[in-house]
């Protein structure tokens, strides 16, 4: 399929780079010459140098052949307009970024698609449902629901005093007493193991788990994780992200978000209901105590800065805070995050660069994500018809060796499959996959 990325920046390469894994035919338009020179050099991809929303530079990427175009530069603006071009001058399927929650709201997605835009994509509207998501789950540090949660995938790490260091995969299941789990992944330093019967975990690996969600709290108790309900949260930034973030949490919980800009402070105060707006700078610690640091059961870092986040977040933990979140602009730094103590490291272009990827995918595809670190996806693939994947079992299907099923969706039902397990048509499968095994599994799920 030809496809037409707009924008070089950290949402165009990141999928840039995952589509290079699917010998697709990829055109990656800027205005930027040196991001396009770094993009041609690192991927193989055709770079054009120009302005997305001409006509003229369109034209000269075939728009008229492209089977999708994603507009995901920084300009809102500029991505409306070359998505609406794009769809009037052939292309098949166009999706915008964009920052306004306006234009996400259901009542809107009829007036977008009859102006040629099939689906806009928002980075800080995912982001701050993960953050939700994950302050919901504070006992994990990753949190992805399936079929509105019937199915859940979560991670945490493996410290000294889980009674999980040294034991085998095999022998979890006289340890679950009756959960129905399965181990999915297990993230090694920077290492990604696809776990077997005689894998052994150790101290310090993140593990991955797919689990029912009425058995998520047995599981905590199962693998010796600390339960905790969140209270009181603390939000530093007043960035858009910060802004819709405590717009969800502050439903929920009490909300203080402190900002360094008077302003800023003004605004945010206007547009929150019951958060606590602080005016004060990211490395005024004694401020952060005098507003109830210590007391805090969550504490959220959403600055600009990466490293200011990390470390006002590392600083909340040592204050006792027991779920901390830092978003980071490199995404170099997602691997780091259990290594250095922050318990989440989240950045919002990788979360929507990987929520666009799932229009890329062949197949019956519901839902797509990936794992901080994690050099792997998960794919909720849909059985559309009757073929070999409702005749044979799971362990005769042949599955290539660097991918698994950890889920079934049945209807109303949750199912954790084992080898003898038969999928039926109109089953959700939720499958853990490596890169190589992708392009297999859509031949098999098409």
């Amino acid at each position: 399929m030809k496809i037409i990325i707009a924008g070089a920046g950290d949402v165009g390469f990141h999928l840039a780079e995952l589509l290079s894994f699917e010998n697709q035919d990829i055109i990656l338009i800027d205005t930027n010459q040196e991001v396009l020179d770094y993009a041609a050099t690192h991927l193989d991809v055709l770079a054009l140098r120009g302005d997305s929303s001409s006509m003229d530079v369109l034209e000269q990427a075939n728009v008229q052949q492209a089977g999708l175009l994603l507009a995901v530069t920084t300009s809102e603006k500029t991505n409306m307009i070359t998505a609406i071009l794009a769809k009037r001058m052939g292309a098949k399927r166009t999706i915008a970024r964009v920052r306004s929650g306006e234009y996400l709201e259901d009542d809107k997605n009829e007036i977008f698609k009859d102006l040629g835009i099939d689906a806009l994509i928002s980075p800080q509207q995912l982001a701050a449902k993960e953050i939700h998501r994950l302050v919901a789950q504070c006992s994990f540090t990753d949190v992805f629901e399936f079929e509105d949660g019937k199915i859940n995938l979560v991670g945490f790490t493996i410290n000294e005093l889980s009674p999980l260091v040294n034991v085998r995969i095999r022998d979890l299941d006289e340890m679950s007493h009756g959960i129905d789990l399965n181990v999915i992944a297990i993230l090694r330093g920077n290492r990604t193991i696809m776990p077997e019967g005689e894998t052994i975990l150790r101290m310090g690996d993140h593990v991955y788990f797919i689990t029912k969600r009425d058995q998520i709290s047995r599981l905590e108790e199962t693998v010796g994780i600390q339960r905790r309900k969140v209270r009181k949260v603390m939000i530093l930034g007043g960035t858009q992200l910060g802004l819709i973030t405590a717009k969800l949490l502050e439903q929920e919980y009490s909300v203080t978000l402190i900002e360094a800009d008077k302003e800023r402070c003004k605004e945010l105060a206007e547009q929150l209901d019951s958060t606590l707006i602080i005016n004060g700078r990211a490395s005024n610690i004694e401020l952060m105590e005098e507003e109830g640091l210590n007391n805090m059961d969550a504490f959220i870092a959403l600055t600009p800065n990466s490293e200011t986040n990390i470390i006002a977040s590392l600083t909340a933990k040592n204050h006792g805070v027991f779920k901390t979140i830092a978003q980071v602009e490199n995404k170099e730094y997602i691997h780091l995050s259990q290594r250095i103590g922050v318990d989440t490291l989240i950045n919002k272009k990788l979360i929507a660069a990987n929520n666009i990827f799932r229009y890329v995918r062949k197949g019956r595809i519901e839902a797509i994500t990936s794992m901080q670190g994690v050099d792997a996806e998960v794919i909720e693939f849909v059985v559309h018809k009757k073929n070999r994947l409702t005749r044979t079992p799971i362990a005769k299907l042949h599955l290539p060796s660097t991918a698994l099923i950890g889920g079934v969706v049945r209807g109303d039902e949750s199912l954790i499959p084992d080898g003898d397990f038969v999928l039926q048509v109109n089953d959700k499968v939720i499958v853990f996959a490596l890169p190589e095994a992708i392009s297999r599994l859509e031949k098999l799920f098409r």
